[in-house]
């Protein structure tokens, strides 16, 4: 990257009024400091769906819908094909790559590709942070989440979808202190979730069907090997897809980047995974939670195995770096740059950042 351009503070001419004077030297101390910032500089951008199949339905009622106040009634036939399990892909490229392949950002269960974007509380996510630093990024919504759309159920997806109330996120995602913490609020204490912006992101929060795996998997590899090699950086549920993805075609996977992977491969994957580079990152206040200390010790039984067979696996508990208070949701946190500067510190010594 070229030198960046800094601020050269100058004199302030006696002239200006006490006012201006301090709007001024106001403008002098901030501007160098953002200037450290890159540019956010953005050569291409647009969106696209993969994936999917089509669906026949049967036998469902006729009836008369009215689609608006005042309007006639119309005829709605629930009877015909559909296209169902495509998955929505959103990708911007920088105006200067210096990331050697993409990066893929998969999400986790129950959300969207939103998680990546801008920060409950308005700041900048994972999606321009490293765009900034010259990586093309991709976001997905995997599939029947958010802008991938539904199909009807039980007639083509055999079950009913899962909602989370308010009180789920809070209670389990580390940000609460424990079951029943959403009803008095009490967060933990030195959590870096935005607490103050919470129900925003309760409001990204979508339905999810536990019997869409294979289609998820399925409509992720074939993004994999349409714009791969590529690392993928997978959040709790993501991780399952991810470490398949991998396993059907390890040789586009140049590295997985895993935050709080909740699913693991099973042990006929350590030979697909052997060669491919594995970063999984941990928050703060595992311990304190039964539930989270089990998935903590199911990824380190698993990354042993795979050390063991010959892969390369780093599991990082963010805590022993001295960055704390992160909850399951790092990529939210008021720290999620600094997170994120582990993992570009990571890639980049692997040779995939120049």
């Amino acid at each position: 990257m070229p030198p960046e351009t800094r601020f050269k503070p100058r004199a302030i001419p006696p002239t200006l009024t006490p006012m201006l004077r301090a709007l001024l030297l106001w403008l002098l101390l901030v501007l160098p400091a953002r200037a450290e910032e890159p540019p956010l500089l953005v050569s291409g951008m647009g969106s696209f769906h993969i994936g999917g199949r089509e669906a026949t339905v049967t036998g469902r009622p006729v009836r008369e819908v009215t689609l608006a106040p005042g309007a006639r009634p119309v005829r709605i036939d629930p009877n015909g094909t559909y296209r169902v399990d495509g998955m929505y892909v959103q990708f911007h490229h920088p105006a200067q790559r210096r990331g050697r392949v993409p990066l893929l950002f998969w999400h986790g269960g129950g959300m969207t590709g939103v998680v990546w974007e801008t920060t409950p509380d308005g700041r900048e996510g994972w999606q321009t942070w490293f765009l900034r630093r010259g990586w093309s990024v991709y976001l997905s919504d995997a599939v029947e989440r958010g802008r991938s759309g539904w199909a009807m159920f039980p007639d083509i997806t055999p079950a009913e979808p899962i909602f989370l109330t308010m009180a789920d996120p809070w209670e389990r995602f580390r940000i609460g202190t424990g079951p029943g913490s959403w009803r008095s609020r009490s967060a933990i204490p030195g959590t870096q979730f935005p607490t103050d912006a919470y129900e925003r992101f309760t409001a990204q929060l979508v339905p999810r069907w536990i019997v869409t795996d294979a289609a998820a998997t399925e409509a992720y590899t074939q993004l994999l090997r349409q714009v791969g090699p590529a690392v993928v950086v997978a959040h709790a549920q993501g991780s399952l897809y991810a470490l398949r993805a991998a396993r059907a075609d390890p040789g586009r996977v140049r590295a997985l980047v895993l935050i709080e992977p909740t699913s693991f491969g099973a042990p006929e994957d350590l030979q697909a995974l052997r060669g491919i580079p594995i970063l999984a990152l941990y928050g703060d206040f595992i311990e304190q939670d039964p539930r989270w200390s089990a998935v903590h010790e199911r990824g380190a039984q698993f990354f042993e195995a795979l050390r063991a067979a010959g892969g390369q696996a780093e599991a990082v508990d963010l805590p022993a770096r001295d960055i704390r208070g992160n909850s399951h949701l790092m990529m939210m946190d008021r720290n999620n740059a600094q997170v994120a500067g582990v993992i570009q510190e990571w890639l980049a010594a692997r040779g995939l950042w120049e």
